[in-house]
């Protein structure tokens, strides 16, 4: 199984930036793919960005230019750089792993707990 840690939520004011850290740990053979969603009450969660395991990204288009996503292999960790934030942007972001590991047949997806982010206006 893959424990997904999230730090980095907080309350900032429009314009202040952010960075989210998710780190990943368990036995794990490969991480496919790494990503951040966003979940609002009562609204569905969606992708903010993801990253594979050979750099390719993807960007929702509200973010495109503000935000920013990298990993670390190494480290198995991945961040999301989020600049010029805006009110918009609060919600709880949850960190994604799309991920093999020793213990049992294919990929899943692991999913942390969830970090607030809240943006004042």
């Amino acid at each position: 199984q893959v424990q997904l840690v999230e730090s980095g939520g907080g309350l900032v004011q429009a314009g202040g930036s952010l960075r989210l850290s998710c780190a990943a740990a368990g036995r794990i053979v490969s991480i496919n793919t790494m990503g951040w969603y966003r979940q609002v009450s009562g609204e569905q969660r969606e992708l903010v960005a993801q990253i594979t395991s050979s750099g390719r990204v993807d960007y929702a288009d509200s973010v495109k230019g503000r935000f920013t996503i990298s990993r670390d292999n190494a480290k198995k960790t991945v961040y999301l750089q989020m600049n010029s934030l805006k009110p918009e942007d609060t919600a709880v972001y949850y960190c994604n792993a799309f991920a093999r590991t020793w213990d049992k047949a294919g990929s899943y997806d692991y999913w942390g707990q969830g970090t607030q982010v809240t943006v004042s206006s």
